[in-house]
């Protein structure tokens, strides 16, 4: 399984046998997902550790909203909400991103110790993002974009392909590329429940292994608490064992990470995904 190199050793290295699980810490007053649970410092570092104990491999910082209809912050704002956590969780030896389309907050919170800069945006948004990407030398992680969520230019895929998307990641990574991005640094994400339908999400999370296969970069799948799976859940199933039942299928199509809210069941998922995959590669 493809993984990223890192610039520098890390403490407690990726697991290079399995799918990582990369838990999510919002520290936010208006996430889609948690509406402020871990909003303030103690919070998302208490949050933070018990998502490493329960099998967390690295843990993803965000600290500005990108739901649909949400109101844009000032990057010093951000880097407020965010940059004690992740010089603390950072000095803890935890691999630590952070979710942010802001160049002066990516810069910060690399100077403070993050190791993946997680730019939904591709580095489509901010001008000055694939340089800062290049001058900190982090991982980076290239979600595809077409726009931001709920705006008037928001180009939205009724359907989807796996060929579709890594065309248009592909020219996203150009541009990092051609920023002086090393390509032993970059991760590419296909973005779901960004600016895709329901229908669209699932055609390309259904094609993980194709994604896999095609793209020259490791693939991160984000599909925790989406759209796509919230219509789905109903007294039986909650979409959070719905994120779990879908974490063991990318697992076992090869994906190199998943980005959740939960880590215990996604743990155990990833640990049968794998475990399936490996059967197939040896039958």
């Amino acid at each position: 399984m493809l993984a990223p190199t890192f610039a520098t050793d890390l403490p407690h290295p990726l697991p290079s046998d399995r799918t990582a699980l990369m838990g999510i810490v919002n520290i936010t007053p208006d996430s889609f997902s948690d509406g402020g649970k871990w909003f303030g410092v103690d919070k998302a570092i208490e949050r933070a550790n018990v998502l490493v104990n329960q099998g967390a491999d690295i843990i993803d910082v965000g600290g500005e909203s990108t739901r649909p209809g949400s109101t844009r912050i000032d990057p010093s704002e951000e880097i407020r909400r965010i940059l004690e956590v992740v010089s603390t969780l950072s000095a803890q030896g935890i691999v630590v991103s952070v979710d942010t389309i802001n160049s002066a907050t990516a810069r910060a919170v690399c100077d403070a110790g993050a190791r993946i800069i997680n730019d939904v945006s591709g580095a489509c948004w901010d001008p000055e993002m694939a340089d800062v990407m290049a001058d900190t030398d982090a991982v980076c992680i290239i979600q595809h974009w077409r726009g931001f969520p709920g705006s008037a230019d928001e180009r939205i895929l009724e359907r989807a392909s796996a060929d579709l998307v890594l065309d248009e990641l592909g020219a996203q990574v150009d541009r990092v590329l051609a920023a002086g991005v090393k390509p032993e640094r970059i991760v590419v994400d296909p973005g779901l429940g960004f600016a895709k339908t329901s229908a669209a999400s699932w055609d390309v999370v259904a094609a993980t292994g194709r994604l896999v296969q095609r793209s020259d970069y490791p693939v991160l799948i984000g599909h925790s608490r989406k759209r796509f799976l919230k219509a789905m859940a109903d007294e039986q199933a909650s979409v959070d064992e719905l994120t779990v039942s879908l974490t063991s299928l990318v697992a076992a199509q090869g994906a190199w990470a998943v980005r959740v809210h939960d880590a215990v069941g996604n743990a155990a998922a990833i640990r049968t995904g794998t475990r399936w995959l490996r059967a197939t590669i040896e039958q």
